[in-house]
């Protein structure tokens, strides 16, 4: 069994369910760096049984019927306001006719900026001019026509910085030692109003498994399940004032059921996707009822 997840805490206790669960089973976990390589290991071969994997790349995986399912365990959890960036000192009514750069146009940092922007803000996806830089972890899923790619060798921050970029989403922490600051006025309070109006907080990561494995060792992939919710449990976060990482399908049904009308409305997806299919996929394989997984 192969078994890919970032965080050490989350990947040691799945690691030790397994060895506690089937001792007979060979666990293999993949030296994958960066992470994302591994992404698409687990959605275009499904050659990785249990896996760390973006929203929007597993929505895109369920979208095209690979037998992939959800163990509704957040890998990665954040508000997402922050995110979109400027060294120009540039404000949200400067964003129209204005280049934004995004790693990918799937990323799905950027499919949550941008239908925050629509929602909270007002700026449709035609307002800016939008720049790619790289392709979906997801094969056969090319960016809408009307989003550029950026010139070949080009480099988001380093566009950002000298100003080819006028915003940019930045998935991760802002660069260090540059001018690049939030776009949103105070970032932190604005996400947090917006996830007291829809009722949740935007998730990145979670943990995907192929139904292979959930068919084969149901027992083993449950026991991984347990073991996520129990470290997660280790780590604070379900005691917080704001939990980033919920887990189980009912904590989970409305982050990634907006999400995946955000990525209808961005032509990330080919058709609607309701998260009943992951669901309903991931229990038929297991052999169990939502209940079991938190649902």
């Amino acid at each position: 069994m192969k078994l890919l997840i970032g965080r050490d805490d989350l990947a040691d206790a799945a690691a030790a369910a397994i060895a506690r669960t089937a001792p007979q089973v060979s666990l293999e976990r993949p030296d994958a760096h960066p992470l994302h390589s591994g992404f698409r290991q687990f959605v275009n071969e499904v050659a990785i049984d249990i896996c760390e994997i973006p929203v929007v790349t597993l929505l895109q995986a369920a979208a095209d019927r690979q037998p992939v399912g959800l163990l509704p365990i957040t890998a990665l959890g954040r508000f997402q306001h922050h995110t979109l960036v400027s060294c120009q000192g540039l404000s949200m009514p400067d964003i129209v006719g204005a280049s934004v750069g995004v790693r990918s146009w799937t990323q799905t940092t950027g499919v949550w900026v941008r239908g925050v922007l629509g929602e909270q803000y007002g700026v449709s996806l035609r307002d800016a001019d939008w720049i790619t830089y790289e392709d979906s972890h997801r094969d056969g899923h090319p960016d809408p026509r009307w989003v550029r790619r950026a010139a070949a060798g080009s480099n988001l921050v380093g566009d950002l910085i000298d100003g080819t970029l006028d915003f940019a989403v930045i998935g991760n922490d802002l660069p260090a030692g540059t001018p690049a600051r939030p776009v949103i006025p105070d970032a932190e309070a604005a996400a947090r109003q917006w996830s007291r109006a829809v009722g949740f907080v935007p998730v990145n990561h979670v943990v995907g498994v192929t139904l292979a494995a959930a068919r084969e060792h149901p027992d083993v992939v449950c026991a991984v399940f347990d073991a996520l919710c129990q470290a997660r449990a280790a780590a604070g976060h379900a005691g917080r004032a704001v939990d980033l990482e919920p887990a189980g399908f009912a904590a989970l049904q409305a982050p990634f059921t907006t999400l995946a009308q955000y990525a209808l409305a961005q032509e990330i997806l080919p058709r609607p996707v309701a998260f009943e299919e992951l669901v309903l996929a991931t229990c038929e394989a297991l052999g169990v009822s939502p209940a079991r997984l938190g649902g």
